[in-house]
């Protein structure tokens, strides 16, 4: 159990940070309320620090104290996502009662602690961003689904009490929970199910031991079935087909700063998740096996059986990856909204890891290891992400009842590096690297997923991800062209920017880290290549505790 705790530090700050939030942010004073978003930082800070001194990884994880499979995995996530979650915190303030706290300023309304979201609202996202730390220490499918659940609870009611002021964004936000809530519940228990026969096939539910079954006696048909079950429900936490219709109207109706959150933390965590399962079955790069049906050098297969991965398996990979990235950027193409706009590249982006994902380990160097490249684009993705939503989140204007809404439209940004340059700056160089555009950092995050696949002899899969990067890249100079060359719209005054200052600071810090981090990208890759890199030991020689095997 004490060697257990040392993974569980970073969540600890962040359970801490989130009950003293909770009180805070019902105090009478609002000087002490305003203090909820700073305790939440400090939280979030202080889990970073944790994660970075404190998470074993590489031989000193045992297989008692977690999972062998990818042993340095949780330094490497809980790191990146504390990063990530500061850039997204700094969207958070003036999310939730604006117009309560105006009304108490001026007298109209008194203050009521039942009125109010402030607390509620920065404790869910302390709650969900520990969900997302638990899921990347993992070692157990139990703990990976109730890991997965609180990372997801709580965003149902962050999008619901997000829509702000006036009867119509309030109704459309909660169309968003509900809508994303039902589905979320449909996966949960697609997911569930198919550990459910994991365990029925392996009789365990402990990562390590089920890999140790696996690669020793082989993938039964009941074990296949319940892969295949747990990567389509997890399709729903990451936005890929065919999970991802309720993507666009969730996107749009959240606030930005909750909508820029969604496409962060929950697809994080399914990522995550299903390069644990991808683990238990195994990766080994070796000469002369099946090579995507064709026989081939530098093949991948499973450790310790000499067959490859599980055909089924691979090929449920190969097709949502495939219909992912095609559906996501094609749909994009139609939308004048520009959350709707980011949602389809959400579902496209998702599409794009797959890759990495289907092309795995290779032979441990980074060019060729699909694993290391997921979780380099997972950290680079969380900052530019953060970035297109933070300068939606900056912008709003008047609406006829008097109330200051966000926008939506292209048309609100057009013109935005002339009239609000610091927003309209980021948005561009934010939307460059989304697409991949050299010399920028999300360049060097898609390569890597092109070399590791085409080095996987996933050929047909590598000109698909070209020909959608090709699709991608007229929605992203779209939103380039609309801030930098379109001169402002004749009613652009009634767009102005957020009273919040933090939201325009994730913006700028986050288009500063897209150009600054290709200086580190080095250091970045062996980061995300030494959290790919499995246990000097195969983890099917490990010794599994009588108490882990449930």
């Amino acid at each position: 159990m004490m060697d257990r705790l040392a993974y569980l530090w970073p969540e600890i700050a962040l359970f801490i940070a989130a009950c003293v939030v909770m009180v805070v942010g019902i105090s009478p004073s609002v000087a002490t309320r305003k203090l909820a978003a700073v305790f939440a930082g400090l939280g979030v800070i202080a889990a970073g620090i944790l994660a970075w001194t404190t998470t074993p990884s590489g031989n000193a994880v045992t297989a008692s104290s977690g999972q062998v499979l990818l042993p340095s995995l949780a330094l490497y996530a809980k790191v990146g996502i504390a990063i990530v979650a500061l850039l997204l915190l700094l969207l958070k303030p003036g999310t939730v009662d604006r117009a309560e706290e105006a009304a108490i300023e001026l007298g109209v309304q008194k203050f009521d602690a039942l009125r109010t979201n402030r607390a509620e609202f920065f404790s869910f996202f302390l709650f969900s961003i520990m969900g997302l730390m638990l899921v990347a220490g993992a070692d157990d499918l139990i703990w990976l689904f109730l890991a997965l659940e609180l990372t997801s609870l709580p965003t149902y009611i962050m999008v619901a009490i997000s829509g702000g002021a006036g009867r119509e964004p309030a109704a459309r936000a909660q169309e968003a929970s509900v809508k994303s809530f039902f589905l979320g519940a449909l996966g949960a228990a697609v997911f569930l199910y198919g550990f459910a026969m994991l365990y029925g096939a392996t009789g365990s539910t402990n990562l390590n031991a089920i890999h140790t079954s696996l690669t020793t006696g082989g993938v039964s048909g009941l074990a296949l079935a319940g892969l295949i079950l747990s990567v389509l429900g997890i399709c729903f936490k990451i936005a890929a087909v065919p999970m991802h219709f309720y993507t666009p109207d969730v996107y749009q109706g959240a606030s930005p700063s909750v909508a820029g959150f969604l496409a962060f933390v929950p697809k994080t965590a399914g990522f995550l998740s299903l390069l644990l399962l991808a683990s238990m079955v195994g990766w080994t790069w070796s000469p002369g096996g099946a090579l995507g049906g064709v026989a081939g050098e530098n093949a991948l297969l499973v450790a310790g059986t000499g067959t490859s991965l599980p055909e089924p398996l691979r090929i449920l990979f190969w097709f949502i990856a495939a219909l992912t990235m095609t559906i996501g950027n094609v749909l994009a193409l139609q939308q004048k909204s520009v959350r709707r706009i980011l949602a389809y590249s959400s579902i496209a982006h998702s599409g794009y890891m797959l890759v990495g994902l289907i092309a795995g380990p290779g032979d441990g160097s980074f060019t060729r290891n699909g694993v290391a490249a997921v979780l380099f684009y997972l950290f680079c993705y969380g900052v530019m992400n953060a970035g297109t939503f933070a300068v939606l989140a900056g912008l709003e204007r008047k609406t006829r009842d008097g109330q200051m809404s966000e926008i939506d439209s292209i048309e609100d940004i057009r013109g935005l590096c002339a009239t609000h340059p610091r927003l309209g700056w980021p948005m561009a160089l934010c939307s460059l690297s989304l697409l991949g555009f050299p010399p920028l950092l999300g360049f060097w995050a898609k390569l890597p997923l092109f070399t590791s696949a085409i080095s996987a002899g996933e050929i047909i899969l590598v000109i698909v991800l070209g020909l959608n990067s090709a699709i991608a890249a007229f929605y992203y100079l779209r939103l380039f062209g609309a801030v930098l060359l379109e001169k402002p719209e004749a009613n652009s005054g009634e767009v102005m920017a957020s009273p919040f200052v933090t939201r325009r600071v994730a913006a700028m810090v986050s288009a500063a880290l897209v150009v600054a981090l290709v200086v580190v990208v080095g250091q970045l890759t062996d980061a995300s290549r030494k959290a790919a890199a499995p246990k000097a030991e195969p983890a099917a020689s490990a010794t599994i505790p009588a108490s882990m095997n449930h």
